[in-house]
């Protein structure tokens, strides 16, 4: 291969990792659950144009936190590789690729799915970029602002097919809103020193381990009761209710060992990945035992 050719494919492989491919792809999934959970019917080719363009929102918001965040993440190992703390590519490039993405997909998801779901992608990539990013070297309670835009992507997929903001769209949207506080959590403890020195704010930094180990344990015992609206609104049935409880209870249970144990980094590293488990064991239950509806 010539220098030329694998200059080309190192410069579109970090446009790629702009989008952070691993964090889009789980948004993919909850939007994609959202989309068959919902009652009514969507062409293939809808789908496809609505699931591209959600994954093009999505990328042109995370292109744009790593644009804002380019000087911090040079002080985290999850982050300092990244194109624009290893000086691998200009700022003005990932700041205009983020712009064309977004430019690109806010349309096509509006003419791919209706203009609700358009507006909601909006709201999401704004928050997420507005709010939330610059509030993370502000204050912790930047967690609950960035949870507003993680769990809208279900809720989009729901409004994709309804076209309405319903109870079922919500419980979604409160299933995904309440699963990010623990894991976000989880994710502050385990990394904590590195919080602190690339100068971002979380709960452990602000109010302790001993506190963020108790917020884990409150979150999850809104999460657990929440996961069984589902099964209440008859959008999934008896497998799904018992995947959420058994799924759930061992959540909690979790939790509260790491709480009344005064467990440390193994711990909430263990809560972390948990997490990933729990979410995706949620969503693939509930999407084999949907309950056919209109």
């Amino acid at each position: 291969m010539s220098a030329r050719a694998l200059s080309q494919s190192s410069t579109a492989s970090d446009l790629i990792s702009l989008t952070k491919p691993r964090l889009s792809s789980l948004v993919l999934i909850t939007a994609a659950g959202g989309m068959f959970m919902a009652p009514g019917h969507f062409t293939p080719v809808r789908t496809l144009v609505t699931l591209l363009a959600t994954a093009g929102t999505v990328g042109a918001a995370n292109a744009f936190n790593c644009y804002w965040e380019r000087h911090s993440d040079q002080f985290m190992a999850r982050t300092r590789n990244r194109p624009l703390p290893a000086g691998r590519m200009d700022p003005s490039t990932a700041l205009w690729f983020g712009l064309s993405l977004a430019a690109v997909s806010l349309p096509a998801l509006v003419m791919g799915a209706n203009l609700l779901t358009g507006v909601l992608g909006l709201i999401a990539l704004l928050s997420y970029v507005l709010a939330y990013t610059p509030l993370k070297a502000r204050t912790s309670a930047a967690m609950l602002v960035g949870a507003i835009p993680g769990a809208l992507p279900p809720l989009m997929g729901w409004t994709a097919v309804t076209n309405q903001v319903d109870a079922g769209g919500f419980a979604l949207f409160a299933i995904m809103f309440l699963w990010q506080m623990p894991h976000f959590i989880a994710i502050a403890l385990f990394r904590k020193d590195e919080y602190a020195a690339a100068g971002l704010k979380s709960v452990p930094l602000e109010r302790g381990d001993e506190s963020s180990r108790a917020q884990v344990v409150l979150y999850l015992v809104a999460l657990v009761p929440m996961t069984l609206l589902p099964f209440q609104l008859h959008i999934a049935g008896t497998w799904y209710l018992a995947a959420a409880v058994v799924l759930g209870l061992g959540f909690l249970g979790l939790g509260a060992w790491g709480f009344f144990k005064h467990l440390g980094k193994p711990w909430a590293r263990q809560t972390f990945l948990y997490s990933l488990v729990y979410l995706t064991g949620l969503f693939a239950v509930m999407a084999l035992d949907r309950i056919p509806r209109g």
